[in-house]
C-alpha cells in the first residue's frame, strides 16, 4: 500500500502517524522486536505485512504429507468461519445456538458409532488429544471408585496399549500419574492384537486403548479380537478391563469405508471413542470429539457445573474458554456431506493412497508395509540387501526442497532399527498431484542411486509423532 510515494496522515487518538510506502517505513527497514515487548505503535499494514512475510516461510500446507490434519475447506465453510471466530465454546449462556449445534455433533458422532444418541454423551474438544485424555480420565476415575467401594488400595493404575500409541498416551500417563503398559509391535505382531494380553493386565488395569489408524503406519488394531481375548481373560481373572478406542482418523473412516468392521460401540467392552474433527472429520485445526456409550460410563464428578456470565452450565473439557468456530464448522461438514458425502471424500483419498503405494512398490529399492487399505497412507521401507550411499532420510530432505514434506522416522521399541517413510493422503490431494509427487520421488531416488559414495551432509530426521 505505497499511496505513489506520497506521504499521507493518520490519526488515531492524539497521536498523528505518516503512511509511507510499506517496506520504507521504519519497522520493515529494520526488524521488528521479536523477544521484547514493543513500546510503540506501528501502522497496521506493516504489522500485517511483517507477520505476512514471516509466516509466508512456513511450507505449503497442500504439500505437507506429514500431517493427518486438514488444510482445505473450501470458500462456505471459510464464509462460516469468519462468521463465528469471536464465539467462545464455553460461553453456553451467551452462544446457545453454538451451544445446540456441539450437542448435536456429537450425538450425531454416537449414531454413527452405532449407539443410541440418547444414551450416549459426549463433549467436543480441542483436538483428539483433549478428547484421549478425557476419555483416559473416565477410565481412572470409574476404576478408583470402584477400588474404593470395594476397600482396596486405587494408588497405583496402569493403562494397556501398543509401543506404537500416539504421544498423546504418554502425556496423559505422565500427568496423571498412571503406569503406561506397552505392548510391543513385531515382526509377527504389528500391531496391538490381543496377543499375550494376560502378561499386562492386572487388578490395577484401569482399562486398555486401541487404536483405529496407527501413526505410524496407518493399519487399524482389531478392536474385536481384542475384546474377545479381554473376554477370556475376564472368564480366568475376573478382571472387566473397558476399551477407549483412539479413532483419531480411523474413527470418521471406518464407518464410511469399512462399515462392516466392528470397533465402535457394537463391541460391548468400548466404553468411549474418541476422534479428530480436524483430521478425516475434514474440519480446520483444532477440534476433536469423545463419545462414552452410555453415561453411566462418563462418572458424574469429571462434569463441573459453573456459573459464567450469567447463566449456569455443565462443563467437560481441560480447557475453558476455546473456538466455537470448529464446532461450527464440523456441524456444517456434517450436514454438507451426509454419509454419501464422506464416503465418496474417503474413498477418493483411499484410491490416491492406492495409487500411491502402486508406484513406490514397483520401485526396485523400496517395500511397501501400509498400502492404504485401512486409512489412506501409504508407508515404505528401503529393501536391504543393496549397496546405497543414502537414507531415507536423505530422500526426505531432497524432496522437502521440491516443496513436499514427506517423513521418515523409525520404528518404535523392539523395531526401532528400522525407518520407514510415510505420505498422509487428506483431501486436497488429488490424482494429477499425486502423479507429480511420485515423479519426483523417481527421480530423486535415481540421483540418490547415482552416488559413488557418501554424502558429505547426511540427512537425520526431525520428525516426532
Amino acid at each position: 500500500m505505497s499511496h505513489e510515494g506520497k506521504d499521507v496522515s493518520w490519526r488515531e487518538g492524539d497521536k498523528e502517524f505518516e503512511f509511507d510506502p510499506i517496506f520504507s517505513q521504519e519497522s520493515e527497514v529494520h526488524g521488528a522486536a521479536t523477544t521484547r515487548f514493543p513500546e510503540d505503535q506501528i501502522l497496521p499494514p506493516t504489522a500485517y505485512q511483517i507477520v505476512h512475510d514471516e509466516i509466508m516461510l512456513d511450507g505449503n500446507a497442500r504439500l505437507n504429507l506429514a500431517t493427518f490434519v486438514g488444510t482445505w475447506m473450501g470458500d462456505y465453510a471459510d464464509r462460516l468461519y469468519a462468521e463465528s471466530f469471536d464465539k467462545n465454546m464455553i460461553d453456553k449462556d451467551e452462544y446457545p445456538a453454538t451451544a445446540a449445534i456441539e450437542e448435536r455433533c456429537w450425538r450425531m458422532l454416537a449414531d454413527l458409532w452405532n449407539t443410541d444418541p440418547d444414551g450416549a454423551i459426549g463433549t467436543s474438544a480441542i483436538g483428539s488429544s483433549e478428547a484421549c485424555m478425557l476419555g483416559g480420565l473416565a477410565l481412572k476415575r470409574r476404576w478408583q471408585q470402584a477400588r474404593r467401594a470395594a476397600g482396596k488400595d486405587a494408588s497405583k493404575p496402569n493403562l494397556v496399549m501398543s509401543s506404537a500409541v500416539q504421544v498423546v498416551w504418554e502425556k496423559f500417563c505422565n500427568y496423571w500419574d498412571i503406569e503406561p503398559r506397552y505392548v510391543p509391535v513385531t515382526d509377527d505382531h504389528p500391531c496391538l492384537d490381543g496377543t499375550n494380553l494376560a502378561d499386562y493386565i492386572d487388578e490395577n488395569t484401569i482399562g486398555l486403548v486401541a487404536i483405529m489408524g496407527v501413526t505410524y503406519t496407518g493399519v487399524y488394531e482389531p478392536v474385536k479380537q481384542i475384546a474377545a481375548a479381554l473376554d477370556e481373560i475376564e472368564k480366568e481373572t475376573g478382571f472387566d478391563i473397558p476399551i477407549h478406542v483412539d479413532g483419531a482418523s480411523g474413527g470418521m473412516i471406518a464407518p464410511f469405508l469399512q462399515p462392516d468392521i466392528e470397533w465402535d460401540f457394537r463391541v460391548p467392552r468400548v466404553h468411549s471413542i474418541s476422534t479428530s474433527g480436524h483430521k478425516y472429520g475434514l474440519v480446520y485445526p483444532g477440534v476433536g470429539w469423545v463419545v462414552w456409550a452410555k453415561e453411566e460410563y462418563l462418572p458424574e464428578d469429571l462434569i463441573f457445573k459453573v456459573s459464567y456470565l450469567g447463566g449456569e452450565m455443565p462443563t467437560l473439557a481441560l480447557n475453558f474458554s476455546r473456538p466455537g468456530a470448529q464446532v461450527v464448522l464440523q456441524y456444517f461438514t456434517f450436514l454438507r456431506m451426509g454419509k454419501d458425502g464422506y464416503r465418496r471424500v474417503h474413498q477418493a483419498c483411499q484410491d490416491v493412497a492406492r495409487l500411491i503405494a502402486e508406484a513406490v512398490g514397483a520401485m526396485d529399492d523400496f517395500e511397501v508395509i501400509a498400502d492404504g487399505s485401512d486409512i489412506p497412507v501409504v508407508a515404505w521401507r528401503l529393501i536391504p540387501g543393496k549397496q546405497r550411499y543414502w537414507t531415507l532420510f536423505d530422500l526426505s530432505d531432497r524432496l522437502r526442497a521440491k516443496g513436499w514434506q514427506v517423513p521418515s522416522y523409525p520404528l518404535p521399541d523392539d523395531m526401532s532399527d528400522r525407518t520407514v517413510q510415510r505420505v498422509v493422503v487428506r483431501n486436497g490431494l488429488g490424482q494429477e498431484l499425486a502423479k507429480e509427487l511420485i515423479k519426483d520421488i523417481e527421480a530423486e531416488v535415481a540421483a540418490l542411486d547415482s552416488l559413488t559414495g557418501p554424502l558429505p551432509f547426511p540427512a537425520k530426521s526431525g520428525y516426532r509423532h
